[in-house]
């Protein structure tokens, strides 16, 4: 099932809308939820070597599939809240990153841009 963002942008407001959730969807609390989806998310792999978060069975990467959508949702949710094109955001986040991390210096690092 292929859907474009502005219709599961449509759709993930229409959801909370039907639900009288509005009011709770405030900056703050959609934060909170998005921490707890990525601790969700986290908990998957959690004691997993390097090699098998990279060999999941079927079961494991349904659950990431789910927990990835959560995270997904809220960071939607929240850029909704704020007005931010979540898509513009990203665009302008990766050319800010590309000034941070140089190719000459970060190629092959995993060092934070103030280590380099």
């Amino acid at each position: 099932m292929a859907a474009d963002l502005d219709h599961i942008k449509q759709k993930l407001a229409q959801f909370a809308h039907d639900r009288k959730w509005d009011n709770y969807h405030s900056p703050k609390n959609i934060a909170m939820a998005l921490t707890v989806e990525a601790a969700e998310l986290q908990e998957i792999f959690q004691w997993m070597t390097e090699e098998e978060s990279l060999r999941l069975n079927k079961q494991k990467l349904q659950a990431v599939k789910h927990e990835i959508a959560d995270v997904f949702l809220y960071l939607l949710t929240i850029s909704r809240v704020l007005n931010i094109d979540i898509l513009e955001a990203a665009a302008e986040k990766l050319a800010l990153n590309e000034i941070k991390y140089p190719l000459d210096k970060a190629r092959g690092n995993a060092k934070k841009y103030t280590e380099l």
